[in-house]
Formats: C-alpha cells, structure tokens, sequence
C-alpha cells in the first residue's frame, strides 16, 4: 500500500470533490497574490523610469512656484509648467562658473498629446539618442520625433504637422498654429526614456510659432535650463542663489523625486497591505476548509491507515493539500498581476504616459510565491497534525 499510494493524485481527487472550496481558497489567494505583483511590478518600473530620465541633471531652473511642478514638467513631461524665464537670465545663469552645461527647455505646444520641445542638440545627446531615420533638426519649424510619439501620431521624415496649444488635442484647436507647420526632419531610435514621447526643435521654432521674434534676449522667454554641476560644492551654493533672483525657482530631481515618493508611498504601502490581509485571509480559508475536510474524512484516512499508510503519509497528505491550493493561487495571482501591469502600460501608453510591461520578472516575486506557498503550508499544518495524532481504533468504532 505505501507504495501505490500516490499523494499528488488522493489530493487532487479531493480538491475535485469540492470545486466551489477549493476555487474560494484559490481566488482569494490570488488576489492577493496579484495585488502585490501589480504594486511590485508598477513602482519598480515607475521609479526606474523616473531615476534614467532624470539622471546627469542635476538642477532644474524655471519659474517661481512649485520646485515638484517644475521637476515633473521639465524632467518627467507630465505636468504643465507654471511659467517661463527671460532668455537674458538663463544666459547668465548658464555662464555662471558653478554650471557645466545648461540645456534650454521651451514648452507650451503639443501635437496629439506629445509635448513639443524646443532645445539644443545637446537634449538628444544626454540621453544618448540615435537616428532611426533622418538627421537632426538645422533650423527652425524642422522637428525630430522620438519613438513613441512617431509610432502614435504616425510621422516619418518628410511630413508636415501643426502643433496645437498646451498638451491635449490635436492641431487647430490653438490660433494660428495651423498657419506655422512642421517639417518632420527625423526619428529617433527608441531610447527608454522620456524622449521616446516627445517632438524636438529648437528654441527657436517654439518662438516663431508664438509670434516672438525680438531680436534683443529681453523679449525672449524660455520655460527651463537643465544644470549639471562644474563641482560638487555647486550643490551647496548654486539653489540658494538661483532662489535668491526674483524671477527663477531652483528645483532638485532627486529630492522631488524622492519627496513624490513618498508621498505616494502612503497608498502603496495601503495596497500591498490590503494584498497581504488577502493572502492571509486566504491561509484562513485554507485551514478551515482543510479542518472540516479532515473531520468528514476521518473513517477514509482511519481506513488508509488499515490498509498500510503510515502516519507521515496521511501528514503529507493534508500538507500537499494545502500546497496544491497556494501553487495554483500563486500561479494564477502572478498570471493575473503580469496581466494586470500589462493592461495598465497599454492604458498609460494611449494617454502619452511612460509605458509599462508584464513581460517582466523581479526578484521579489519569488518571495512572492514563497510566500503564498507559506501561507498554504502553514495553513495545513494544524489539520495535518490532527491526521497524524488521530487514533485509528478510535475513529474505525465511532463508525
């Protein structure tokens, strides 16, 4: 007998004999299960995405108002910005001999909800953007399209397109823009960060499609310089003087960075926790189904151990039981959390945010499925423990 007694298949045999239980214990499981992976997965793109676009920047200077707003505006592109800075103060800042480079931002316009950027040939090169077709821009109203935004408005070199004003909607919606055209002049080589979802052109473009054209540095505007530091000691000193002039407003990507972070920490945190109290309500569920199993299958076992199972059988026997149920939550939870990430990148891709993939693994979803698997073992024990004390002349004459 102990050696035809297959576990895996007694146990299967009783999940089938209660579907409903069993597919309860399973889902609640994977709930959580697929909870967690969702939070995993999301923050650790999310946060890996923001630390590649912001990183070698090191200062962002705008306008007065929100340092955070100024951050997610110039650096992320999701936020609109709260104003401009006059060319002649940009220059001066740029020159300052605490500054390595400063790359000019000029936002404003959009074409189908990708923002339009006027800069330098320096913006492509911080991030180490190749040509996919085409050349970079040589003069104004010749715009480069990154990746995404190429794929999405469904540009190649050679076409012509009119930005409309702010971020959403397409051409014609802003006056006059309509009237001052594009020339798309090249696309950029997909490059992982944030500028697969923008159009560059220069500084210049952005100011002829507004109607600036003065000639003198007083009469132009830009909307950001990205600073990166000559020394270290620049830290210390640079923000407090950019902060100092009426008219500018010192921004560091790091620490907005991690400041957002935290706070949206708070309803991660929410969730994942809400995750966890699933996964253990599903270890509950587990123990009491395998509880009351175990008290309607007393004769059975008592009957398996006439015919020759010894004590550690019938113990394995409840414990696999309980870990064919967290096997089958975790792997669903996980399929459904994968899915999940998956559904919300296609989402945030068709509103011009950051793309995000389930076809991804981390490290911590094995701990994940370590877990459930722990909550389903440790669910088991107690009954299993019940199985292997259970006396057999004592259930066999209770009938």
């Amino acid at each position: 007998m102990n050696r035809a007694l297959n576990l895996p298949a007694i146990s299967l045999a009783y999940l089938r004999a209660r579907p409903l239980g069993a597919a309860l214990n399973v889902l609640l499981l994977a709930l959580g299960v697929a909870t967690v992976a969702v939070l995993l997965l999301v923050s650790r793109q999310i946060e890996s995405r923001m630390h590649g676009d912001a990183r070698g920047i090191d200062l962002v200077v705008g306008a007065k108002g929100s340092p955070m707003q100024l951050v997610l505006a110039a650096v992320f592109h999701i936020d609109v910005p709260g104003g401009n800075i006059p060319l002649e103060e940009a220059k001066k800042l740029a020159a300052h001999r605490a500054v390595k480079q400063a790359i000019p931002l000029a936002l404003g316009d959009s074409y189908r909800g990708y923002r339009i950027v006027g800069t330098t040939h320096d913006y492509a090169a911080h991030y180490g953007a190749k040509l996919a077709a085409g050349k970079l821009w040589q003069q104004p109203m010749q715009a480069v399209l990154g990746a995404q935004a190429a794929r999405a408005a469904g540009l190649a070199v050679g076409a012509k397109f009119a930005g409309a004003h702010g971020m959403g909607g397409d051409a014609g919606e802003a006056p006059g823009h309509d009237h001052t055209p594009f020339e798309v002049v090249g696309v950029l080589a997909p490059t992982g960060s944030v500028l697969d979802r923008l159009v560059l052109t220069s500084v210049e473009s952005v100011w002829h499609v507004h109607g600036t054209h003065g000639e003198k540095d007083v009469d132009q505007e830009i909307t950001a310089l990205l600073i990166r530091y000559a020394t270290p000691l620049a830290a210390a000193t640079l923000p407090r003087q950019v902060n100092a002039n009426p008219q500018l407003q010192a921004g560091s990507p790091a620490y907005e960075s991690a400041r957002l972070f935290r706070m949206i920490g708070v309803g991660v945190e929410v969730l994942r926790a809400f995750g966890l109290v699933l996964m253990l309500a599903a270890g509950l569920s587990v123990f009491i189904a395998l509880t009351n199993a175990l008290q309607e299958r007393r004769y059975d076992l008592a009957v398996m151990r006439m015919l020759g199972a010894g004590r550690t059988k019938l113990f394995g026997l409840l414990l696999l039981e309980g870990l064919l149920l967290a096997a089958i939550g975790a792997a669903l939870g996980l399929a459904l959390g994968h899915g999940a990430t998956q559904l919300i990148g296609a989402l945030m891709q068709a509103r011009q945010q950051p793309p995000l993939t389930g076809l991804l693994w981390l490290n911590e979803e094995w701990w994940l499925a370590g877990g459930a698997l722990a909550v389903g073992l440790i669910a088991a024990l107690a009954p299993a423990l019940r199985a292997y004390r259970a006396s057999v002349a004592g259930v066999l004459a209770e009938g």
